[in-house]
């Protein structure tokens, strides 16, 4: 009597702690603003029974001085409108594809901007 791997269901609970869901959004936005985990707030309401994330978060934007078309705009990720509307999406996949939970919506308030990080060359 041998069963594939994975296939035996055992019985009991799993559980992820509103910690966890919290901590995984901070990270799931933060890398989609190009932010630290630490500067982002993430909080947890019911929505008809699934969770609704609000994200209150800053972000990175290029040196200003370096932007003199649309196209620069572009190539930066688009306008901190675009990019905010296109993380909703980004972020809720991630958070319910790594904790298996349903989420119902994504708010999303920016709250600052930092300077983009910008590589840096170590010389030998």
């Amino acid at each position: 009597m041998s069963e594939a791997a994975g296939s035996r269901t055992l019985a009991g609970h799993n559980r992820v702690s509103t910690q966890a869901l919290t901590s995984l959004a901070q990270a799931a936005a933060a890398a989609q603003f190009g932010v630290r985990p630490s500067e982002v707030r993430a909080t947890w309401t019911d929505d008809a029974g699934l969770l609704a994330l609000s994200v209150v978060s800053p972000i990175a934007v290029p040196d200003l001085g370096s932007i003199a078309s649309a196209a620069d705009v572009a190539a930066a990720g688009g306008t901190v409108w675009e990019r905010a509307s296109a993380a909703k999406g980004a972020i809720l996949r991630s958070v319910a594809g790594l904790s298996g939970t349903h989420l119902s919506r994504v708010d999303i308030r920016i709250a600052g901007v930092r300077p983009a990080a910008e590589r840096r060359v170590r010389v030998q």
